[in-house]
């Protein structure tokens, strides 16, 4: 029995069409219809195919509902089915919706996020190269209960890792903290490792719990920090390092600390945040000594959205503290 995938399409550079008015520039075009068949090779694969248009937006204009819908209909169809769902998008946003639909991902069916860098109509385009590999890890037994995966350049990355590390590169993908979790070889998805765990999945994120992401910069006073009103549920600050911000920061944080939860991330996006190393004022034992949660391993656009998801579940602080305490263990 064959296996069955479905290739549910968002939009984005892999699905982009030149400008119909012969303008530079493209713009998106691309039914999931014309994605697969300019991929020859997939149908000597033997998969099945499900084809779902469900939107046709660019990377940067893709909204946590749209990737709430996206995760709904992945479940349906592997509730109809499917050994597996393909979602292509642009890939500005990525790392960010792939961590969320891991966060919602409660399916051991491999959820296989993809695009492209270079558009169809140029030279070395790699979108059906990153189709093809895509759909063979999402057809694959050896891809399930990994959650969610993106595959960029015949790389497997788990979701909680990978980075967009490049503007233009077609190997702008990477997991700098961990490397990628397997490669496709002849068409062969190989997993070389299993993460030991994974974040608690939820079953959903409220668009209008609102998340604000402030990032530290030299000299600053924390400014910005005054126009987190009532409007938002929660904060992210990227700080210095290990999680350093000014001294001139330090009072308002911790007033704002006291009003809703802050999490303290990292803006260099690799490495963890640090509990104790430091104690002057700013440091990162300083700062979780005000109230601020320190965000582990993630990074602060990946910490922005589990604190959403949180806040969407009515967690409390203490709550909110312990998942990100267990997200610090790797």
């Amino acid at each position: 029995m064959s296996q069955r995938v479905s290739v549910v399409s968002l939009g984005g550079t892999i699905a982009t069409v030149p400008d119909a008015e012969g303008r530079a520039g493209a713009v998106i075009g691309l039914s999931p219809q014309d994605l697969v068949a300019a991929v020859p090779p997939l149908a000597g694969t033997g998969i099945a195919l499900d084809l779902v248009d469900l939107r046709r937006l660019p990377g940067a204009s893709v909204t946590v509902d749209d990737v709430r819908a996206a995760a709904q209909r992945a479940r349906e169809l592997v509730d109809r089915g499917a050994d597996g769902v393909v979602l292509t998008q642009g890939t500005d946003t990525i790392e960010e919706t792939a961590f969320l639909l891991d966060l919602l991902w409660t399916d051991p069916a491999p959820l296989v996020v993809t695009g492209a860098m270079r558009y169809p109509s140029l030279a070395g385009a790699d979108g059906p190269a990153n189709l093809l590999a895509a759909v063979q890890v999402a057809a694959s037994p050896r891809a399930r209960d990994l959650g969610c995966l993106v595959v960029m350049s015949d790389e497997i990355h788990a979701a909680r890792w990978v980075r967009k590390a490049h503007t233009i590169s077609p190997s702008a993908f990477t997991s700098p903290a961990t490397g990628p979790v397997g490669h496709v070889v002849e068409g062969e998805p190989s997993i070389w490792w299993r993460r030991p765990g994974r974040l608690t999945p939820h079953s959903t994120i409220d668009s209008k719990v609102r998340v604000a992401l402030v990032t530290v910069a030299l000299d600053d006073d924390g400014g910005l920090l005054s126009a987190i009103d009532d409007r938002y549920a929660g904060a992210v600050v990227a700080g210095f390092g290990a999680g350093h911000v000014p001294d001139t920061m330090v009072d308002r944080l911790e007033r704002l600390a006291a009003r809703i939860p802050v999490v303290l991330a990292s803006r260099i996006g690799v490495g963890p945040v640090l509990t104790a190393t430091y104690r002057f004022a700013g440091s990162e034992s300083d700062l979780q000594s005000r109230g601020l949660i320190g965000a582990g391993h993630l990074d602060p656009y990946k910490a922005r959205l589990l604190l959403q998801v949180l806040l969407s579940a009515g967690a409390d602080r203490a709550e909110i503290a312990a998942t990100f305490s267990a997200a610090a263990q790797g």
